[in-house]
């Protein structure tokens, strides 16, 4: 029997083009591995799931930081295997990139994921990339007030929910 949705096969087939199209397409992870190492540490996370991690800029700039550090995004070769759980699941601007049919699916897949913690990046504006059907890379922008019902719904012990810019960045621990 399948699970849930979580990418249709068209949709994975594009955003592999647009990473194979854009070499910097999904390379800012590195910018979010202070505050993800500063979370492990403080909640006591030894295992990180980077869920969406492209190209694996976060596990990069978290190397040799003592971690089990493992990468999954479902639309890049050689990282696309369902992953197995971990004490902090990270998605940093992955969400965004979902589509508005799945994102519950994909929520729900994460909750399942994470042991202890999850560390959200969610920008909430339009991608300066388009996908080859001439959409947008980002496929749902939408603010902080509407991720974070979401997302307590799975994690109800927000430890932090605020706005950098146009990204919301939500901490939560599991019940």
């Amino acid at each position: 029997m399948r699970g849930p949705l979580l990418i249709s096969s068209d949709y994975r087939a594009q955003q592999r083009e647009l990473h194979e199209r854009n070499a910097n397409y999904g390379t800012g992870g590195h910018r979010w591995a202070t505050a993800v190492k500063t979370y492990a540490m403080r909640f006591g996370c030894l295992s990180i799931l980077d869920y969406g991690a492209g190209p694996g800029r976060l596990h990069q700039a978290l190397a040799g930081e003592g971690f089990d550090f493992r990468d999954y995004d479902p639309a890049m070769p050689g990282i696309d295997t369902p992953p197995e759980p971990a004490d902090m699941v990270t998605c940093c601007d992955a969400m965004e990139h979902v589509e508005p049919e799945c994102i519950d699916a994909v929520l729900d897949h994460i909750q399942s994921l994470a042991r202890k913690m999850v560390y959200f990046v969610i920008p909430s504006s339009h991608s300066l990339k388009t996908l080859a059907d001439g959409r947008n890379a980002h496929l749902t922008q939408q603010p902080l007030e509407w991720w974070l019902p979401k997302i307590e719904a799975r994690w109800p012990k927000v430890v932090n929910a605020h706005m950098v810019g146009i990204d919301s960045i939500i901490v939560a621990r599991a019940a």
